[in-house]
């Protein structure tokens, strides 16, 4: 128990090893045939997961070391600027009136904190100067 606490895992929390399979089937109290609720939803019967099925899952679309090619510095640039191109033809751009409402937005919300900020600014310098008798 203090060993399993030492190392950050519940009490409670039952591991698999590395190697272990489990079946895709649930075992419930509900027959096969009156697999639905009292609703007559029907009752799900999902599998469990295993490291290794989630590990053959991550695996599945990963192409192997043979089927890539090494590519040289100068094709991987110009395919890292095709793709930037590609997603920015995704992108959907904002029309003039967007664009010139979004910018007002924009400036009067930063001339607003710029305001509070000048204020409280000058309302504590004023109140050091005052509590430390500068000059006033």
């Amino acid at each position: 128990m203090a060993e399993s606490k030492r190392r950050g895992e519940d009490a409670g929390d039952e591991r698999l090893p590395e190697d272990a399979v489990v079946d895709d089937t649930v075992v419930d109290d509900v027959a096969d045939d009156d697999a639905t609720t009292a609703d007559d939803e029907p009752v799900s019967r999902g599998g469990t997961a295993t490291r290794k099925r989630a590990r053959a899952e991550s695996t599945e679309g990963r192409k192997t070391r043979k089927d890539t090619e090494r590519i040289g510095l100068f094709a991987r640039i110009a395919r890292f600027f095709r793709e930037v191109v590609a997603e920015l033809r995704k992108v959907i751009w904002p029309t003039r009136k967007e664009l010139l409402t979004y910018t007002a937005v924009v400036v009067t919300f930063v001339a607003v904190m710029l305001a509070i900020v000048a204020g409280l600014d000058y309302g504590f310098a004023k109140a050091v100067l005052f509590v430390f008798g500068g000059k006033s």
